[in-house]
């Protein structure tokens, strides 16, 4: 089922709608194989996405026609592999803007790129790039979101918060898509416009515990640290001991206090 139904020029402008799915990017990674050039900002939405996934292979778990499991197609083949974490800047600004719509208090990012209200996990975007020479081909946009979920099991009752937790009542899916494509195609396009200064600012302001003491973990250790910045290659920049360390992803992790 295709619709037309966003105030953009082209993110959201070929929208899929799904009942069940393995993942929606694999998907859509699956449609831009194929022959038939898709169009950019092709986005996949599922009813039920059964086999999604997480960073570094992390399963992502959610309710049936609950929340949102989206995937978005873009074409960012201006920006330059040292740059492509801006890509990601877009996308968890794009997220988190469109959220703070909705919700009363500031969506915030967790680097690199979970979403958080207060402190518990909003959500997520996993970013998978087809590489080509030295551009980027394609991405796909993978985005999970509590919206409607009324409660999680396990371990994830305290570390997961929906939307319908924060809110008690439910949010219209196609709404919150809309505006998340709507915040995306703005965003996308300052990074095709190298507005990265701009991108680096907004995104600081809108990361969790910057600026602020916290603890971390790295190979069993745990320290204190303060978040400074993050690199144009996406590494966090940490002050310890009035030194500044860089870090990759998955290199530390955040101890919750």
């Amino acid at each position: 089922m295709q619709n037309n139904i966003f105030s953009t020029l082209f993110v959201g402008q070929n929208l899929i709608k799904l009942k069940d799915v393995d993942s929606t990017n694999n998907f859509l990674k699956s449609l831009a194989s194929n022959s038939e050039p898709l169009p950019e900002g092709t986005v996949i939405m599922a009813d039920n996405q059964f086999a999604g996934r997480g960073q570094q292979q992390n399963v992502w778990q959610t309710a049936p026609g609950k929340n949102i499991s989206a995937s978005i197609f873009l074409k960012p083949v201006f920006l330059p592999l040292s740059k492509q974490f801006y890509l990601n800047i877009a996308v968890s600004l794009a997220v988190s803007k469109a959220l703070s719509e909705f919700l009363p208090e500031p969506v915030l990012v967790k680097w690199p790129n979970d979403i958080y209200y207060g402190s518990k996990k909003l959500g997520g975007i996993l970013i998978e790039n087809t590489l080509t020479g030295t551009s980027i081909k394609n991405a796909v946009i993978g985005i999970g979101l509590n919206i409607n979920q009324q409660e999680f099991s396990g371990i994830l009752t305290e570390k997961a918060i929906s939307s319908l937790q924060i809110l008690g009542y439910e949010l219209n899916l196609q709404d919150v898509i809309g505006q998340i494509c709507l915040h995306l195609e703005k965003y996308y396009l300052r990074v095709k416009a190298g507005q990265y200064d701009f991108l680096q600012k907004n995104y600081l302001e809108r990361l969790y515990k910057y600026q602020k003491t916290g603890l971390f973990k790295q190979n069993g250790q745990v320290f204190e640290g303060k978040i400074v910045g993050v690199q144009d290659n996406g590494q966090l920049i940490l002050e310890i001991d009035n030194r500044t360390e860089v870090f990759n992803f998955k290199e530390i992790e955040f101890i919750h206090t």
